[in-house]
């Protein structure tokens, strides 16, 4: 009898070696990397629909971050906790601070030192709404001496003007708001934000209009502040599954976002 309760025992031992072997991605979770406080806190850019946006009667934030965050969370098993950012430079500043966990923005090299990044779920193109009257017709127009832009401080679109831009100046506000008063005030003559949004705040300024052509694309992914890499391994297969599944396109219709598309699978 001893021998065969041992020959059992070493045989469920090993199954559940076995077992332990194939646990499905969800349960390899690095919980002190990805929700070091228990909770998953999101940090939600509001300045930016085509991230996060606030109801201003409710104080709701909603948006594809918020439907993909929460769907993360859950995945992990984790409470959902969102961090509103009304400023993408003081967002990056609290990267050093562990004031959140993850979140998303617009891929750029300046932003490495900081952020690690998942792969790309959102594609989006950059462009110029220019003043009432301008005669900047194209992108290339825009970059001409004396011609001001307004940008937001750290928004990807400052980011990535700062490096291409020859002829032309950059005025940077405090926020996406600031930057397109500047336009309307006119301090500046052309705003550089994504389609999506500008084509809404052109509503707001007659006479003002979007460019056909853009001056780049940018690539929006989940971040997490830097050094976390089993966290990052984690939400990189979380965002491979979501848009593989339809997720990704899913929030984004639901989101009622237009003008954008879901990023490729990475390489």
């Amino acid at each position: 009898m001893t021998t065969i309760r041992s020959i059992l025992a070493a045989v469920l031992a090993f199954l559940v070696a076995g077992c332990a072997g194939t646990t499905p991605p969800q349960g390899r979770l690095p919980k002190a990397e990805l929700a070091p406080t228990g909770a998953l806190r999101v940090a939600i850019f509001t300045g930016n629909p085509v991230i996060g946006s606030k109801n201003a009667a409710t104080g709701e934030l909603s948006g594809t971050t918020v439907i993909l965050g929460k769907a993360l969370a859950e995945r992990a098993g984790v409470p959902f906790v969102p961090v509103e950012y009304t400023a993408v430079a003081k967002l990056m500043d609290d990267a050093k601070t562990g004031a959140w966990d993850v979140t998303v923005i617009g891929v750029d090299p300046a932003r490495r030192s900081l952020l690690d990044y998942a792969p790309p779920h959102i594609v989006l193109d950059l462009t110029y709404l220019v003043a009432p009257g301008s005669s900047i017709r194209t992108a290339a127009d825009a970059d001409q001496p004396g011609v001001r832009i307004a940008v937001a401080r750290g928004a990807a679109t400052g980011l990535v003007l700062e490096r291409t831009l020859k002829q032309a100046s950059l005025v940077p506000a405090a926020n996406e708001p600031a930057a397109f008063e500047l336009v309307r005030e006119g301090k500046a003559q052309a705003y550089a934000q994504n389609r999506y949004m500008l084509l809404g705040l052109a509503e707001r300024l007659p006479g003002g209009r979007v460019l056909d052509d853009r001056f780049a694309a940018v690539d929006l992914a989940i971040a997490l502040p830097k050094g976390r890499p089993a966290a990052l391994a984690y939400v990189s297969e979380f965002v491979e599954q979501a848009k593989a599944s339809g997720e990704v396109g899913r929030a984004i219709d639901s989101s009622g976002i237009r003008g954008v598309r879901v990023a490729g699978a990475a390489q």
